[in-house]
């Protein structure tokens, strides 16, 4: 609507759209609800896309100012889908904007999670734990999405910042 008057705002060749499709794609992935007992509900679908997307934010600070910008569209992106998405589950304006508020809460959550896990400070499957699971869950499960989850943030350090810009994540 307004949008010619912000037009600078936020770059739509950010690749925060095309980023944010790879990394839904990566979150489907069946082996996540079967090997990895994610809860194949709203809460688990959710958990598992916000744990790609914190590992990914991880990924983008590590490329300074451009980086930065691409974590931007990507958040943007991020933010929209989940307003959406929750707007198509009935949600009204009243309580939209604080379930929007805690879903980003919850990115942030994770993502300084896994930031603390990479350096070392907080282990690896204790995060994926905390992210990815609500109660019991077998020992299997959580080693199978900390595998998995490893060997995601492995290809994705080795992704050029141009390839992330196109979405590539794999």
């Amino acid at each position: 609507m307004l949008t010619f008057l912000f037009r600078t705002l936020t770059d739509p060749s950010s690749g925060g759209a095309a980023l944010f499709d790879s990394a839904t794609r990566q979150a489907r992935l069946p082996h996540w609800y079967v090997e990895g007992k994610v809860p194949d509900t709203l809460d688990g679908r959710f958990a598992m896309l916000a744990t790609i997307l914190a590992l990914t934010l991880v990924r983008l600070e590590a490329e300074g100012e451009q980086g930065n910008l691409l974590s931007v569209g990507l958040t943007e992106r991020f933010i929209h889908v989940m307003e959406s998405e929750h707007r198509e589950l009935g949600l009204g304006d009243p309580t939209l904007g604080k379930t929007v508020r805690r879903l980003v809460g919850a990115l942030e959550w994770r993502t300084d999670a896994w930031r603390l896990a990479l350096a070392d400070e907080r282990g690896w499957a204790t995060t994926t734990e905390d992210s990815l699971h609500k109660g019991e869950v077998a020992p299997q499960a959580v080693e199978h999405c900390a595998e998995a989850l490893r060997r995601f943030w492995t290809g994705l350090e080795l992704v050029p910042l141009a390839r992330l810009q196109q979405g590539e994540i794999e």
